[in-house]
C-alpha cells in the first residue's frame, strides 16, 4: 500500500528542522511571555516561506496559531510548549485539508476518473499507478486518450501490461473525446470498477488543452476530475492548480515526486489556496511508489512526531499478515523485546532505506543531526544485528538482565565496544518508551513533551 515511503523526507527535512528547533528552545522555557510566542512564530512564519509556502496561507497560519494560544491562557502554564506543539499540529492538518478524502465511486459501475495534467507531471505514469491502486476493487481498464504526446500510448500499454490491467487505445487518428468515450463503453460492457482516462498534456496551460478536456469531460462525465501536478515545482503548482480548477473544476489533486528534495511548499498551499483537496501522492517510481494523502500525517513528520500509523501500514504491506498483525499488536501494547527487534531490523530491509523508516519513530526527526548520516545507510544495522546475536536468547527478551559483565561477553562476541552494546540498549529502551506513549490514552500529550527532552537518537552508533 505505501509502497517506497520515502516521502516527505527530503522535501521537509529544512523545515521539519526549523520548526522542532523552535519548538525545543519553547519546550524549555517553562512559562512563556507573548514575546516569546511572537519570536517563535516569526521564526516559524519564516520558514514556511523558506519552504515555498505560498505567504498568505504562511500569514494566516501563524496568526491562527497565536489567536488560539492567547484565546487558550498557555502563558499561564508550565506547559506552554506543548500547547505550542498541538495546536501548531492542529493549524498544519488545518491547512494540508484536515481530513483524508476518498474517491468519488458512481452509484453504478464502472467509475470514471479523468487525469489531467500538464506535460511532465507523471499523469501517464500515475494512470497506472492508479489502476494498480485500484485494481483490489475489481477490474480497471486504463484509456489511453493522449494522442498527442509521442509514444504516450506505447507507454499506457507497458504499464498496463506491467499491472495486468486492460488498456483501451485507438492510435492517434482519432479525437480523444470518442476514444475516451469508446473506452468508458468497453469498460462498462467488460464489468469493470474503474475507468481511468489518460489525457494529453502541454508545457503551459492554454485554451486548446482546456477546450479539450472540456469536451472529454462533456462525454463520459466523470465521477472525479483528477489533476496530477509535480510537487518539485513548487508555487508553480498551486498556480497550475488554480487555472485547471477554474476551467474545468477539479475533485482532486495528486502530487507527484513527493520523494524530492524540494522545499514542499505546494503540497503544504495548495488545497488551502484552491480547496481542492490532495487525494494522493506519488512517492517514487515504482508503480507501487503511491498512497493516498492523509493530512494528519503529514503534518505529524513535519513536526517530528513521527507516524506510527504508516510504520504499520508499511509493515503490513511487505510482511505477510500474520507477521504484520504481530507487530502491530507490539507497537500498541509496546511489548517487542530485542528478539522481536532483530527479527523485524532483518525484515525492515524490504521496506526501503533505514533512514527513512526510522523517519516513521516519533521523536526521530529532531534526534537525526545528532546521529550522523553514515549511520543512516543501513550500515548501523549490521553492528546491531551482531550484537543481539552475540546475546543469549534470556537476554534478547530480558535486556534488563544485561550488566558490565554481559555487556563486555556481549561485546567481544560482536567485535564491538561495551559503549556500542550500551548505547544499543538505550536506545532501545527509549523507543519502548516511545511506543508505550503512542499506545496510551493520553500518549500524545506525553509524546509532545518527550519532543524537546530527546537527547539522544534510535541505533546511534
Amino acid at each position: 500500500m505505501l509502497g517506497e515511503v520515502n516521502l516527505y523526507n527530503d522535501m521537509f527535512e529544512n523545515l521539519t528542522e526549523k520548526i522542532t528547533t523552535v519548538i525545543n528552545r519553547l519546550g524549555n522555557k517553562g512559562r512563556l511571555s507573548e514575546s516569546d510566542i511572537d519570536e517563535a512564530l516569526k521564526e516559524i512564519r519564516l520558514a514556511l516561506l523558506d519552504a515555498d509556502v505560498n505567504f498568505k496561507v504562511a500569514r494566516t497560519f501563524v496568526q491562527s496559531v497565536k489567536d488560539k494560544l492567547l484565546a487558550e491562557d498557555v502563558l499561564s502554564t508550565l506547559t506552554a510548549g506543548q500547547h505550542v506543539v498541538r495546536v501548531t499540529n492542529d493549524e498544519l492538518i488545518s491547512i494540508l485539508g484536515r481530513v483524508k478524502v476518498d474517491l468519488t465511486t458512481a452509484p453504478k459501475r464502472p467509475s470514471v476518473a479523468l487525469m489531467v495534467g500538464l506535460n511532465g507531471s507523471g499523469k501517464t505514469t500515475t494512470s497506472a499507478k492508479l489502476g494498480k491502486y485500484l485494481s483490489n476493487q475489481g477490474k480497471v481498464t486504463l484509456v489511453a486518450a493522449d494522442v498527442h504526446r509521442p509514444a504516450a500510448i506505447d507507454q499506457l500499454l507497458t504499464l498496463g501490461e506491467q499491472i495486468s490491467c486492460e488498456v483501451h487505445q485507438e492510435g492517434k487518428d482519432k479525437d480523444p473525446e470518442i476514444i475516451a468515450k469508446n473506452g468508458v463503453s468497453l469498460a462498462r460492457k467488460n464489468e469493470a470498477s474503474w475507468v481511468i482516462v489518460d489525457t494529453a498534456g502541454r508545457f503551459q496551460v492554454d485554451d486548446e488543452l482546456m477546450s479539450e478536456l472540456e469536451r472529454i469531460k462533456d462525454v463520459i462525465e466523470p465521477d472525479e476530475v483528477l489533476l496530477v501536478v509535480d510537487a518539485m515545482t513548487g508555487q508553480e503548482a498551486v498556480t497550475v492548480a488554480e487555472e485547471f480548477h477554474a476551467r474545468i473544476g477539479l475533485t482532486g489533486l495528486v502530487l507527484t515526486k513527493m520523494d524530492g528534495d524540494a522545499r514542499g511548499g505546494a503540497a503544504l498551499s495548495i488545497t488551502s489556496v484552491t480547496g481542492v483537496p490532495v487525494k494522493f501522492i506519488g512517492t517514487g517510481e515504482r508503480l507501487d511508489g503511491f498512497e493516498q494523502f492523509h493530512p494528519d500525517r503529514l503534518a505529524s513528520r513535519i513536526l517530528g512526531m513521527g507516524d506510527v500509523l504508516s510504520l504499520v501500514e508499511k509493515a503490513q504491506s511487505n510482511f505477510d499478515e500474520e507477521q504484520a498483525q504481530d507487530l502491530e499488536r507490539k507497537i500498541r501494547e509496546s511489548t517487542f523485546d530485542l528478539e522481536d527487534f532483530l527479527q523485524q531490523m532483518q525484515a525492515v530491509k524490504k521496506m526501503g532505506p533505514m533512514s527513512q523508516v526510522l523517519e516513521m519513530i516519533p521523536g526521530f526527526s529532531s534526534m537525526k543531526n545528532k546521529i550522523g548520516e553514515d549511520n543512516l545507510d543501513g550500515s548501523h544495522l549490521s553492528k546491531a544485528e551482531a550484537i543481539i546475536y552475540s546475546m543469549t536468547l534470556s537476554e534478547r527478551q530480558r535486556p534488563e538482565q544485561i550488566g558490565g559483565s554481559r555487556r563486555r561477553r556481549i561485546a567481544r562476541g560482536s567485535g564491538t565496544s561495551p559503549q556500542d552494546v550500551n548505547q544499543l540498549l538505550n536506545q532501545f529502551k527509549q523507543i519502548k518508551k516511545l511506543m508505550k506513549d503512542m499506545s496510551s490514552p493520553r500518549g500524545q500529550k506525553r509524546l509532545m513533551s518527550m519532543m524537546s527532552q530527546q537527547k539522544g537518537g534510535p541505533f546511534g552508533f
